[in-house]
């Protein structure tokens, strides 16, 4: 029996070996909108591991449409690189496009030369806090005109296809939702007039590149913005589009700024397909559904149930580039499954770095960190089997290095279960698992329930010793924090203890939130039991939305500073903040804790003293560094590492890139 993934189809004249798509996304590997090396060996990896098409961008079609970072199309100074690309890609079997774009609000002066940014109408932007400029009519044309041209450097580069991106809210989606279109002229009003603008870039495209050259347009099929567009205007939109002369469309999501979360973890896998399906029951061209689809099993199924007829994986081939190929070769078990964090991806962006990957270490630096089998076989001792020393041990096993892994537990992945506890977050214990498969794949000799002290080094005398015993959690010196009633967030997490009823954490950074997600989400609605109840019509929605959200427990989260969760990502705290908000967890911020009673906590906040009640009181102040054999290492003489939290307590992308670090080091 065929493999659906892997059955060949056809976008206009061009034929793609598979139904999967790398999209287009961000990378900030541009130098003033050229094409980096960087940006080639990235792509070429991908395209190595079997990928059916790569779209590569966005890139500019002017000077106000994007910054120094994106993929430049707006001169033919850029072509000669943009063909090396192209070349690059294709040399390896996947079909290689661009998708052309233009920011319009969502641009910011800073990038500009302090210019300003353009737009259907001057609405403020709500992600950058700048005002755009009104266009002009005759800058609409202009603009239009700008996009048939790149269209044209596109295809004179060597590119088999080209895309437009028409969602997300840039310029495309500015013309067509009456949030940011307010004009009064051809170009705003109506539908048909707010239309406009994208349909004659469609136009203009394919005349500029003719027929027989493949355009995709990624289009939203919901814009998640109260008082925009919604699904039946957008599905109009889509098929006016094919009309027009698109021969794909790629189904997007959201707005940067809709409230809907998108691509963190949380989101199920797969979860926005229903919208591609919307759309592809009404066209005759090929729709490729997108978002939070990191697996095979998951992409068949879309494409089986007819949701869609390709997928788009993106940052599913950012964590693992050789995700189709362990597809198409029955080797599913082996892949690295992204855990949609967007710490490396998208954080990345707001502090203007290149993309990184905290499940792959070699993202950006594909050359220079590929695996080199070592002249000297070294027998390496590595302690801890949490991220950091899974990490170090896939990577030294990587460079024919002998290696043996001790954790002193029952099983692999430490404070990644503990992360992975808390409701929509269990792609960090399937990462657990993914790197636990490295390690058999590599050969990675693993003792677990295994304590590693000085006679154990003395006996076993390693050449080289990595250290990744992790961190411990802080007792806090607060009267009280020794009775019967308090534990620790990390045992709660583990489900190593019951809480009572009334809950009181103190601590409110990731542990903390995270844990307060955890204990409110008991006696909730499981999915099952929502959709039983609401496909029987059996409470109203409003019932069903309250017993979806309210537990059985009170919980009550207290944190010295101004702010909850700041060791989160950015991407990941503006989400797990949002469920904080909409639950019933109780906050209280620039609280100080005085005592811990048998009935309570007592806080002192803004200068007043008040007690919480609770049955149960949670730590979750932080987490100091357990390191205590590099003192023995020292003394026997064994180079020693320490890495992970064992050398200061930080995040699991930092764990995992510092074992990596650590086990390329051993050359």
């Amino acid at each position: 029996m065929s493999d659906r993934l892997f059955e060949p189809i056809s976008i206009g004249h061009l034929e793609l070996k598979n139904r999967i798509l790398m999209p287009a996304m961000h990378m900030n590997m541009c130098h003033k909108f050229t094409v980096t090396d960087q940006l080639i060996n990235f792509y070429v990896e991908r395209a190595r591991g079997g990928v059916g098409m790569i779209s590569v961008g966005y890139a500019t079609v002017d000077e106000l449409s994007g910054q120094p970072g994106n993929i430049g199309a707006h001169r033919d100074e850029f072509i000669p690189r943009l063909t090396e690309l192209a070349a690059a890609i294709k040399k390896e079997g996947a079909a290689a496009c661009v998708q052309l774009n233009h920011s319009g609000r969502y641009n910011h002066s800073l990038f500009l030369g302090g210019k300003q940014p353009v737009a259907p109408s001057p609405i403020p932007s709500r992600m950058t806090r700048e005002t755009p400029r009104e266009l002009a009519a005759e800058e609409i044309g202009a603009i239009i005109q700008r996009f048939a041209d790149a269209a044209g450097r596109v295809k004179a580069a060597g590119f088999d296809a080209v895309e437009i991106l028409a969602g997300t809210g840039y310029l495309v989606s500015e013309f067509l939702s009456p949030l940011t279109n307010r004009r009064q002229d051809q170009y705003g009003g109506s539908l048909e007039n707010r239309m406009r603008f994208g349909l004659e870039v469609v136009q203009a495209v394919k005349a500029a590149t003719g027929d027989e050259f493949p355009l995709l347009l990624r289009v939203n099929g919901n814009d998640f913005m109260p008082g925009g567009i919604g699904r039946a205007d957008l599905k109009t939109f889509a098929i006016k589009l094919v009309d027009a002369g698109a021969n794909a469309l790629c189904i997007n999501v959201g707005w940067h700024e809709a409230q809907v979360p998108q691509i963190v973890t949380k989101v199920p896998r797969g979860v926005f397909a229903y919208l591609a399906r919307d759309i592809r029951s009404e066209v005759k061209v090929p729709v490729i559904a997108s978002h939070r689809i990191n697996d095979p099993a998951v992409a068949r199924n879309l494409i089986g149930d007819g949701f869609c007829d390709m997928v788009a994986m993106g940052r599913a081939l950012i964590a693992d580039p050789l995700l189709p190929n362990k597809a198409r070769d029955h080797q599913e078990n082996k892949i690295i499954h992204c855990v949609a964090c967007a710490q490396g991806c998208l954080d990345n962006l707001f502090k203007m770095k290149s993309v990184e990957c905290l499940c792959n270490p070699r993202v950006g630096k594909e050359v220079e960190t590929r695996p080199k089998l070592t002249d000297h076989p070294r027998k390496v001792m590595v302690v801890g089997g949490g991220a950091a020393g899974m990490s170090a041990a896939i990577a030294a096993a990587e460079q024919g290095h002998q290696v043996v892994l001790c954790e002193r537990n029952i099983r692999l992945g430490g404070q990644l279960h503990l992360a992975g506890a808390p409701p929509g977050r269990d792609e960090f214990s399937i990462l657990a698992k993914n790197l636990q498969q490295q390690l058999v794949d590599l050969g990675v000799q693993v003792a677990l329930n295994s304590t590693v002290d000085a006679q154990l080094l003395a006996e076993q005398k390693p050449d080289a010793l990595i250290l990744a015993t992790g961190g411990t959690p802080i007792l806090p010196n607060i009267p009280g924090a020794d009775l019967p009633h308090v534990v620790q967030a990390w045992d709660v997490l583990a489900g190593e203890v019951i809480t009572g009823q009334r809950v009181a954490i103190i601590g409110g950074g990731t542990v903390g939130v995270e844990t307060a997600l955890l204990l409110i989400e008991q006696g909730t609605l499981s999915g099952d039991e929502l959709k039983f109840l609401l496909v029987h019509q059996a409470e109203s929605a409003e019932e069903l939305y309250r017993l979806a959200t309210n537990g059985s427990k009170q919980v009550t989260l207290i944190e010295m500073i101004d702010k909850l969760g700041t060791t989160f990502g950015r991407s990941t705290r503006w989400s797990m903040l949002q469920d904080v908000k909409r639950s019933a967890i109780d906050t209280h911020t620039e609280a100080k804790v005085m005592k811990i009673t048998p009935d309570g906590v007592i806080i002192e906040q803004a200068g007043q003293r008040q007690e919480i009640p609770a049955d149960t009181v949670i730590l979750a102040v932080g987490t100091r560094a357990y390191n205590p054999l590099q003192k023995a290492a020292v003394e026997q003489h064994i180079p020693c590492q320490v890495i992970g939290d064992a050398r200061q307590p930080a995040m699991v992308f930092d764990a995992i890139h510092q074992g990596f670090a650590a086990g390329r080091n051993l050359l």
